[in-house]
């Protein structure tokens, strides 16, 4: 009985799976926090689709992938933010327009390419073929996206909450408004081989709305969509060699099953409330 549940363990596949799920884990649920907090639900959504073409083109010029996908990850949120500024249509319109062309030149290009690189990993990502430079990328970039949100996060809350009084009270707006969005372009780069480009998006937001529906200060919500997430990566990888299915799907059903008892948990408690008030 033990050596069947330590099975998944014993293979060196499995082993990198599960270390490369508690790099991304980290940086995935801090920034969720503040996507959700901010609603940015779809600007992860859209850079996530975006960076498609960015990595074609960083392989048809012989680039690191890494540095196509942030290129076309900032591209987008910077073309967004340009286009939302300067006409009336509004942000999240603007942001399904760029996402989706963005995400229509990067299959076209792909399929007018030859290459050995699977589009399924790119969308749905290998978590179980993970290279041991995916692995130090992840690292390296969830130690400098952790650091810096943990570092700025008081700053980042009041721009958050209110970016006028952000701004009254001396802080660099600017600064942290691109700073964000490049943390989550570098977050998407980490989770590629991880999650892929389409799921990337529900570790992104699933870990920070569960803990917004638990917990009722920040720093405590920051704690929870950590635990949240490392969690669930862990366990879905876990489950999906038993039941011989693809990691990352199965990591995005536990956390959508972990949101909806957090949902019931919070109407029962309001429920409750109201009774008491009554």
């Amino acid at each position: 009985m033990i050596d069947t549940l330590l099975l998944p363990f014993q293979f060196g596949f499995m082993q990198n799976a599960f270390f490369i799920c508690a790099l991304v884990s980290v940086p995935t649920a801090l920034l969720s926090c503040f996507l959700v907090l901010k609603g940015w639900a779809l600007m992860g959504d859209a850079v996530s689709h975006a960076v498609l073409p960015g990595i074609v083109l960083a392989y048809i010029f012989g680039l690191p992938l890494i540095v196509g996908a942030f290129a076309a990850g900032m591209t987008c949120s910077v073309a967004t933010g340009y286009l939302s500024q300067n006409s009336r249509v509004k942000q999240d319109t603007v942001m399904g327009v760029v996402f989706s062309g963005m995400f229509g030149v990067g299959i076209v290009l792909y399929v007018s390419i030859e290459t050995n690189a699977h589009l399924d990993h790119i969308l749905f990502g290998n978590m179980l073929g993970v290279s041991a430079g995916e692995i130090w990328t992840a690292g390296i970039i969830s130690v400098i996206v952790s650091g810096g949100l943990l570092l700025k996060w008081r700053d980042l809350l009041v721009q958050a909450f209110d970016p006028a009084h952000a701004q009254a009270a001396g802080l660099a707006v600017g600064w942290l408004h691109y700073g964000l969005l490049a943390a989550l372009s570098l977050t998407i780069v980490a989770t590629l081989s991880a999650a892929g480009l389409i799921l990337a998006i529900g570790l992104l937001i699933a870990p920070g709305a569960i803990a917004f529906l638990l917990v009722r200060s920040f720093l405590a919500m920051l704690a929870v969509a950590t635990a949240v997430c490392l969690s669930a990566m862990l366990a879905g990888t876990y489950a999906a060699f038993f039941l011989d299915s693809a990691p990352a799907p199965t990591i995005i059903l536990i956390l959508s099953a972990l949101f909806l008892l957090a949902f019931l948990r919070k109407q029962i408690v309001v429920r409750a409330a109201s009774r008491a008030l009554a």
